[in-house]
């Protein structure tokens, strides 16, 4: 799950939980300097990776990393960024890295507010972002992570045809997002028919926030938006 800064550039989300297990540590020690976006600069996502990709994927907010490890792992060919802020969920996508060898990700451990406006333009063929923090009390509001700023900063990363997908179990926030892109004319919200945003995307592998989310009773949306 993302957090998100306010005007003043603070973050909002927790940076830690539970204390990691020893082999967790290492990993942050050792896998995480090796996979982490440069820390400032100008960032050409197709040179993060060791020979050419067939495309490339931004995830913002990756949780604890399955879908990103699961996306990775069934397009071995694709570059795939993650942003995640939360060292526990960080430290459970780098086990994944290694277990798997996925030679094709690359993280970044802070603010992907920060990150977005160093990506080179036009770069990016998709960009998820996956039950973010709804933060429902209406004056927290402000700290949700679409804003028309991002929307905007999305437009400007994602090539002609790419696309955003936003999914989340909070209708309100469901509601949010469409009020703040539908506005912008870099983007087409693709659905045609009500099972469009019902339905998880193609070969959705699942994660444990949406897992938790059907338990309680809530019913996902899933949106997908089309650079134009």
């Amino acid at each position: 799950m993302s957090g998100a800064p306010d005007e003043s550039g603070a973050f909002f989300g927790r940076r830690k939980g539970k204390a990691l297990r020893p082999g967790q540590g290492d990993l942050v020690a050792t896998l995480l300097p090796r996979l982490r976006l440069p820390a400032d600069g100008a960032i050409d996502p197709a040179a993060l990776f060791p020979g050419p990709v067939s495309g490339l994927t931004l995830e913002i907010g990756f949780g604890g990393g399955e879908h990103l490890a699961a996306r990775a792992r069934e397009n071995p060919g694709r570059g795939y960024i993650g942003c995640e802020p939360f060292i526990n969920g960080m430290a459970k996508m780098l086990g994944a890295v290694e277990r798997e060898r996925l030679s094709n990700v690359r993280l970044w451990d802070e603010d992907a507010a920060a990150l977005l406006p160093r990506i080179a333009p036009a770069s990016l063929d998709e960009i998820y972002l996956l039950y973010a923090d709804p933060w429902p009390k209406r004056r927290q509001r402000k700290r949700r992570f679409v804003s028309p700023a991002t929307v905007e900063g999305f437009a400007r990363l994602l090539k002609p045809g790419g696309r955003f997908r936003f999914a989340s179990d909070i209708d309100d926030y469901v509601g949010w997002t469409l009020a703040r892109v539908l506005p912008n004319p870099a983007f087409r919200w693709t659905a045609a028919r009500a099972d469009d945003w019902r339905l998880p995307y193609p070969g959705w592998p699942g994660t444990r926030y949406e897992a938790k989310a059907l338990r309680e009773g809530r019913r996902p949306s899933y949106l997908t938006f089309e650079r134009v």
